[in-house]
């Protein structure tokens, strides 16, 4: 398959209009996707939804033929209010429900997130000609139609296309040896000189805190100027190698980047902020249709496993209409750890569910950076990416992970 997702440009959006959305897009969408509306409503029994824009409201109502809509709000229903803007950009995919949770901004009564997030999957779904994902519809096979391995790791000199191939079906690599313990020791030494350089509240740092009361520097952004051993790193061909793999034009930020690459710490016991990203998409936030599949490189500085925290994948959700965050009830797809050697590598695409492990004995520490697909308006892309942007430097402030136990 393609790891070139993309079905729309920015330069295209125009403003939804809220009455001639409920009015005649929605229900022609719902109609035409009859099929959709009803796989979706077999996956996930969903209550009535009133959405109120402005002064004006709509209700959603599931019912055995479909979905039916309605002038006004029920009172019955999960409430959900939303501005003229927000409205807009939930259409057009450019936010979903879990960018306005982790923005602070989400106004519902009556209901949960994840009463949204259903929802969220039959409107996607509608909107964009794509089914709700169902048990047994993802399957992984190698290139002579075999089952694939799932837990297979490779190194850089494999097979291009293997690798390539894997990555399409599973989501997601683990590349063995990449980067050497002398490699991996200078960057940790970099990090060491360079937490005091990084306050709470600078706009380039993330903080967390622990069990005992501490304020834990955990992300520190655009270390590649901070740190020569990690900016060597960022220019080698071993990350080039990399990039080419899906052949599809994937491109490094590189050196001068803002946040090029960011270092990680992972301190045991957090209990307030983020530091163990729990499940999601890195296009959770949204623009799912715009800049899907990058990248997303993790580079072990000192390894990791169950006790010192991991990456955990969903292998497949690359490809399946499933929540953008937080773990879903009885989605079948493989939950698999990764765990790493020092100089390890992982690599998952942007729409891969996956989840950082907190840690239990020991700390751990990684660098994390991406390759995106080459831009296709540039110039219109960039004001509405700083929206999600500003949405994820803002979450460590408004969300927080599960505390630790």
């Amino acid at each position: 398959m393609s790891l070139d997702l993309r079905t729309r440009l920015d330069r295209d959006v125009v403003p939804v209009d809220a009455a001639a959305f409920f009015g005649t897009q929605l229900p022609a969408a719902l109609a035409d996707g009859a099929t959709l509306v009803a796989t979706a409503l077999a996956t996930r029994p969903l209550r009535p939804l009133a959405i109120t824009v402005g002064e004006a409201a709509w209700t959603l109502v599931p019912a055995a033929a479909g979905v039916t809509l309605h002038a006004g709000a029920r009172a019955d229903a999960i409430a959900w209010r939303l501005t003229p803007e927000q409205l807009s950009e939930i259409v057009v995919d450019r936010l979903t429900p879990i960018g306005l949770h982790a923005a602070g901004r989400l106004d519902v009564a009556g209901g949960e997130l994840f009463d949204l997030l259903d929802w969220w999957l039959l409107l996607r779904s509608v909107l964009d000609g794509r089914p709700v994902h169902t048990s047994g519809a993802v399957g992984f096979v190698d290139r002579d139609g075999r089952a694939l391995d799932l837990r297979r790791s490779f190194r850089l000199s494999d097979s291009t296309d293997e690798m390539t191939w894997f990555l399409s079906q599973a989501g997601f690599l683990h590349l063995q040896g990449v980067f050497t313990e002398a490699e991996m020791a200078a960057v940790s030494a970099d990090m060491d000189a360079q937490f005091p350089s990084y306050t709470k509240g600078d706009g380039r740092s993330w903080w967390a805190r622990t069990a005992d009361g501490a304020d834990r520097l955990v992300r520190m952004q655009g270390f590649d100027q901070r740190s020569p051993a990690t900016a060597a790193l960022l220019a080698d061909e071993r990350l080039r190698r990399i990039a080419v793999l899906p052949a599809a034009g994937h491109q490094h930020r590189g050196a001068g980047h803002a946040n090029a690459i960011e270092a990680l710490v992972k301190p045991i016991g957090v209990v307030q902020g983020i530091s163990d990203v729990p499940w999601h998409k890195d296009c959770g936030l949204g623009r799912h249709s715009y800049d899907c599949c990058a990248m997303t490189v993790g580079i072990s500085v000192t390894g990791a496993d169950a006790d010192s925290g991991q990456l955990r994948v969903l292998a497949g959700s690359h490809r399946a209409l499933i929540w953008p965050a937080r773990r879903q009830p009885d989605v079948d797809l493989p939950d698999l750890p990764l765990p790493t050697a020092t100089g390890d590598v992982t690599v998952h695409l942007s729409c891969t569910m996956h989840m950082a492990q907190p840690p239990v004995t020991r700390e751990r520490r990684v660098m994390y950076t991406s390759f995106a697909l080459p831009a296709r308006d540039a110039a219109a892309r960039a004001g509405r990416q700083q929206l999600v942007d500003e949405i994820r430097e803002v979450a460590p402030q408004t969300v927080s992970q599960p505390p630790a136990r």
